[in-house]
């Protein structure tokens, strides 16, 4: 996994957001929502080198200063180290009990996965009010359940966001949301996971049907074509931009995920469409990364790309690079 420019966004506090071109807009500080991203990707990797090391430690303690002691998660952090805005369950929240729940089941060093599950343990007592935050949160608390099974603790939290599902509108349409929004696929995956702990076969069934749905959605040919940043309705024009490499980042862990379920070689057949989606095999026929670097491009555009390198794309693309490399055990 080349992580070049991850590190190059990275310094003593935490990874920089935004960038400009390739070059990390320092003044737009850090944030939980992308250091936590990135944790997740570099535990799943298993980067003992000095440099994921240095890169883990750094991602992990900045996301345990985030914590208040209710449980609660401060979001952002200037380069003075001070933080900024109000605690709370968002979105921020759910990925930060994602990366720890993840740390829990991949960290190889029994104080870094004792330590995340009692961060996990502390901020799983609250709930959010957003449907992505609790999916975030869900997707945390099935890495838990792996390796501490019946954990009461994450089973809530899968029991929680498979209440907070709202019914799909009557007719064709069978995303379990009236439109798509974001991270799309994190929802479908959620849904199987949270079935499957909580022995709610109905769920299950429905995420692995909306996955379905989803898929056959965004795929033209031998290609993604991803819904666009605003969302997406029945009658809404495709294809549309710009497209994030989140969707197509969310899509591929949720393909695995089916996989594991099901062993149907479909599942890694289509991961493998994903990654090519930054390889240009896309709306636009453009290459979504950098070879050279480990870079993600922010956006794909009706003219092209967002030529800027920030810390989501990249993680995105180092998600899926690093999936189907694993997984699927082909070059792309």
């Amino acid at each position: 996994m080349n992580t070049g420019h991850l590190a190059a966004l990275t310094d003593g506090i935490g990874l920089f957001e935004h960038c400009l071109y390739d070059e990390p807009r320092t003044e737009h500080g850090y944030c939980v929502d992308d250091v936590a991203r990135a944790l997740i990707v570099l535990l799943r990797a298993d980067d003992r080198s000095d440099e994921g090391r240095r890169l883990t430690e750094t991602y992990s303690r900045f996301l345990a200063d985030s914590q208040l002691p209710d449980g609660r998660i401060v979001n952002r952090r200037d380069t003075r180290g001070d933080w900024h805005g109000v605690p709370s369950t968002a979105d921020h929240w759910g990925r930060a009990l994602w990366a720890w729940g993840t740390a829990v089941r991949h960290s190889r060093e029994t104080n870094q996965s004792a330590q995340a599950y009692e961060h996990f343990r502390l901020s799983a007592r609250r709930r959010s009010v957003f449907l992505r935050s609790m999916v975030f949160a869900s997707l945390g608390a099935s890495q838990v359940l792996d390796v501490l099974p019946g954990n009461r603790i994450a089973l809530a939290i899968l029991q929680d966001t498979i209440a907070m599902l709202p019914k799909a509108p009557a007719g064709k349409w069978v995303w379990p949301e009236g439109r798509l929004t974001y991270a799309n696929a994190s929802v479908a995956e959620a849904m199987m996971l949270a079935g499957f702990y909580t022995e709610r076969d109905d769920i299950f069934r429905q995420g692995r049907h909306a996955l379905e749905w989803l898929w056959q959605l965004q795929s033209v040919a031998d290609r993604l074509s991803m819904v666009p940043h605003q969302g997406w309705l029945p009658g809404d024009r495709l294809p549309a931009f710009d497209q994030q490499p989140i969707e197509v980042a969310a899509l591929v862990d949720a393909c695995q995920t089916a996989y594991d379920f099901t062993s149907d070689p479909g599942w890694l057949e289509r991961m493998v469409t994903g990654r090519r989606w930054f390889d240009g095999w896309n709306d636009q026929s453009i290459p979504m990364h950098d070879a050279e670097s480990g870079a993600g491009f922010d956006a794909l555009t009706l003219d092209g790309r967002n030529e800027n390198r920030g810390a989501e794309s990249t993680i995105c693309f180092l998600s899926v690079d690093q999936r189907t490399e694993n997984l699927v055990g082909v070059a792309v």
